[in-house]
């Protein structure tokens, strides 16, 4: 269904093009052409989806436990924050320590600031979309303050265009890039041709591994443990579960705070990864990219399975990285490309409701028929008899 789903919305884009005097098929084909038409553009394409997919598994968990996280955005700030605060703390650490500490601070960050709002909803009744939404908030002003007061750049305090930034991170904190790997084995098996474009210039680092390997353990965790049980039980049923023993408070907090770990951990791999420095200017959407709010999607569109959210991830991030050449190859408004994934997530989403509610009606269908008597055989198995 959201492969159909897909397919129905890029249809209905196709009329919109067609509406603003673009030709659809030389559309489509920029747009894949941008996302993987070289090494570069997909490397590009896993970039942006490598914090899809970390949000996206987090959105998983609460989901599952019966919570809704919107603080996706705030989670990854206080993530990367955490992450800048501790490699600028410890410029002469080794890279072997630096950069696990600076991925578990931030994913302890991430944990907290959604374990908040898990608190709130478990102890106090609060409503959790609020209370997320109002901590992205903080988060943000959180990080515009740090940026031109605590954390700013020393060579930013006196400069006469003042930017609010900080210090360039420490190289041995720099994520490792997966490219010269990928060329060696490429070299190995003889696929890297005297002209081909390598992999080692591109940007792709490791943390699209990362993510990948923590899809795994989290569907490890919901359907292979008794932990995961009790939180999938939460979200499905919270009185059943308290009638069962299930301390349904704690595992509320836990689903938010799991969620927010992950969140938090796409902060800290953002920075160390991509930036290599937090900076404020542009405001919170210049750091995150919306990906705390299009990694809902695509744990969505992912049928809110870990496993699912990885080619999820990688479709709606290939959609962000291959619009820009949609839109300089047919020169449509950036908007288009807005339009194009709104479109994918409102035939996502309906089909969904439409599965649900077909699966609704078979089963209130069955329930009406007449029940057959031990021993007795149907009808049709009667007249066959006869």
């Amino acid at each position: 269904m959201p492969v159909l789903a897909t397919i129905a919305a890029l249809l209905i884009g196709a009329v919109i093009l067609l509406l603003m005097d673009a030709d659809p098929i030389q559309a489509y084909q920029a747009l894949y052409e941008g996302a993987f038409g070289t090494k570069n553009a997909f490397a590009d394409t896993l970039i942006k989806a490598t914090p899809l997919l970390l949000v996206g598994i987090g959105i998983c968990i609460s989901f599952r436990g019966g919570v809704v996280n919107i603080g996706g955005e705030g989670q990854m700030i206080v993530g990367g924050l955490a992450a800048t605060a501790l490699a600028l703390s410890l410029p002469d650490a080794s890279a072997e320590f630096l950069i696990p500490a600076c991925l578990v601070a931030s994913f302890v960050a991430g944990a907290v600031w959604g374990g908040i709002a898990g608190v709130l909803k478990a102890y106090f009744n609060v409503n959790e979309i609020l209370s997320t939404v109002m901590l992205n908030q903080i988060a943000t002003y959180w990080m515009i303050y740090l940026m031109n007061n605590t954390l700013i750049d020393p060579d930013q305090i006196s400069a006469a265009s003042r930017i609010p930034e900080t210090d360039r991170l420490p190289r041995q904190s720099d994520l490792p890039r997966i490219g010269p790997w990928l060329d060696s084995v490429y070299d190995w098996l003889g696929l890297n041709g005297a002209d081909a474009t390598r992999w080692g210039p591109t940007l792709l680092h490791i943390g699209i591994i990362i993510g990948v390997v923590f899809a795994i353990l989290v569907w490890v965790l919901l359907w292979r443990t008794t932990l995961g049980y009790r939180i999938r039980a939460v979200g499905k049923n919270p009185r059943a579960s308290r009638y069962a023993g299930i301390r349904v408070k704690r595992y509320t907090v836990l689903s938010l705070l799991l969620s927010g770990g992950f969140a938090g951990l796409a902060g800290g791999i953002q920075v160390l990864g991509v930036r290599h420095r937090m900076s404020a200017e542009g405001g919170a959407i210049a750091f995150t990219g919306n990906a705390g709010f299009n990694g809902i999607v695509a744990a969505l569109f992912g049928k809110l399975h870990p496993l699912g959210t990885i080619p999820a991830s990688v479709l709606f991030g290939a959609l962000l990285v291959g619009g820009n050449k949609l839109q300089r190859t047919v020169q449509v408004p950036s908007a288009l490309i807005t339009v194009l994934i709104s479109l994918v997530i409102v035939f996502v989403v309906s089909s969904d409701l439409w599965s649900r509610q077909r699966a609704h009606r078979r089963v209130s269908a069955a329930a009406l028929e007449p029940a057959t008597p031990p021993g007795v055989p149907p009808a049709a198995e009667k007249d066959r008899v006869g």
